[in-house]
């Protein structure tokens, strides 16, 4: 299997386009046409759904907590989507009946909500980690969760993130109001630039952690909706905080929604040399590292980060493409990148990680979604297909022992693998990457 990958791109103001800045209703309409051009993609957002290699910990598992979510969820898009159709019937009625219709159904659809959120507006990770828990004092990992995600489903994505990495994860919890509200929410939060409550709160929280002496290394891991709201705190935390502070930040996707991603260079002298250069060094941005995950049959990320970090946008971090289906972030994504073995530790071995990039870029789209029906006979998983821009090997570390001579040499004789390419990898059960390694791309 080969994986699709796109490198970073190189930041040019230039290049900075209209889209996430030019007329919301013009981006609205945008949004709209490419909602249609991979609506065929729709079905890719859970499936497969009967594929629970953590068991509870999956979100489609059929324990009891779960199917009571399902259930909520399934109620709220048929009040939804009745609520919705019936708007334009109620012009022949009197004003205040309209006004107490709205109210009782929005009434009714908070209620709904409130069971699935709860009031906590944050959460930890409750896994037993072991001596694991202390080990990282200096580091504060922060989760932000995307579209329909209660407090059970954030605190299995809080508790899987913690076993992937055996760290303790804070939740910031970006509260449901039924998925299709949840969908308008996004395109008023990408297309508008409008940070709802739930992106103000996040923001105050982060800026705090970012801030923090006692913190030198922040990591911001964002899923689906969470990748526009953590585009937008990004926004806000480089008009506010001195660059070198924010250095301490790291950030990962995984089916990002969002229409850009800036990360800026420190100084012009730097940004002029990535435009003369074809290795791009990560240490000359604001933010240290950014890292994009997404499968290429999940409607939410060809909606998102895989549409518009090929257009002429800010669009900043290594994008990783999986040839597959499913959005969720524990069942579909870090089940297929970052497998759990008995123990509950990262498999070494995995198909994504160790499947091979290339560097062609041509006919990927089409073939995902010419290759869509033998995707779902396959349980999600795509055929071959691979994406990679930059022809430098970015594994040569800068300065070589003997040992890392021999290993460097391995790597230039076969075609390197997603692990080589991938920062978050380095993290896996309590893993530290090497900075010195990493400063070089």
């Amino acid at each position: 299997m080969l994986v699709n990958f796109f490198p970073s791109q190189n930041g040019n103001p230039t290049q900075s386009s209209i889209p996430y800045t030019g007329s919301p209703l013009l981006l609205c309409w945008a949004d709209a046409r490419l909602f249609v051009k991979n609506a065929w993609s729709l079905v890719g957002i859970i499936h497969p759904w009967n594929q629970w290699l953590c068991g509870d910990l999956d979100e489609l598992y059929p324990s009891v907590p779960n199917l009571i979510c399902l259930a909520l969820h399934g109620l709220l898009i048929v009040l939804q989507l009745a609520f919705l159709t019936s708007l334009p019937f109620l012009v022949v009625f009197p004003v205040a009946t309209v006004a107490m219709y709205i109210a009782g159904v929005l009434v009714l659809n908070f209620a709904v909500c409130w069971l699935l959120n709860g009031s906590e507006s944050s959460m930890e990770s409750t896994v037993d980690l072991g001596s694991d828990r202390t080990r990282f004092k200096d580091e504060r990992w922060i989760y932000l969760n995307g579209v329909s995600v209660g407090k059970h489903w954030l605190k299995g994505n809080l508790n899987r993130l913690a076993l992937t990495f055996r760290r303790p994860i804070t939740g910031i919890h970006n509260r449901t109001y039924g998925i299709i509200f949840d969908l308008i929410q996004c395109i008023i939060e990408r297309n508008f630039i409008y940070p709802t409550m739930d992106i103000r709160n996040s923001y105050a929280l982060i800026k705090d952690f970012v801030l923090s002496e006692g913190h030198t290394k922040i990591v911001l891991i964002l899923h689906s909706q969470g990748g526009i709201e953590g585009g937008l705190i990004l926004d806000w935390l480089l008009s506010e905080i001195p660059h070198d502070v924010i250095h301490k930040l790291e950030i990962y996707t995984f089916g990002s929604a969002a229409n850009h991603f800036n990360n800026p260079h420190r100084h012009s002298t730097y940004m002029r040399l990535s435009q003369s250069s074809t290795v791009t060094s990560h240490n000359t941005t604001a933010v240290h590292h950014i890292e994009h995950y997404a499968s290429d049959g999940d409607f939410v990320a060809r909606w998102g980060v895989l549409s518009f970090a090929t257009m002429r946008n800010r669009y900043m971090g290594r994008i990783f493409v999986r040839s597959g289906m499913g959005h969720l972030l524990n069942q579909h994504y870090l089940n297929a990148m970052f497998p759990l073995d008995k123990n509950k530790r990262v498999c070494e071995d995995n198909s994504f990680m160790d499947a091979e990039v290339s560097f062609t870029s041509d006919g990927a789209a089409e073939k995902a979604r010419d290759e869509v029906f033998e995707t779902l006979l396959h349980n999600g998983n795509g055929g071959v297909s691979a994406i990679v821009e930059d022809t430098c090997s970015p594994v040569e570390p800068v300065s070589l022992s003997r040992a890392e001579s021999i290993l460097a040499a391995e790597l230039t004789r076969k075609k390197p693998k997603v692990k080589d390419f991938s920062r978050l990898w380095e993290y896996r059960n309590g893993g530290i990457p090497d900075d010195q390694r990493w400063s070089s791309f």
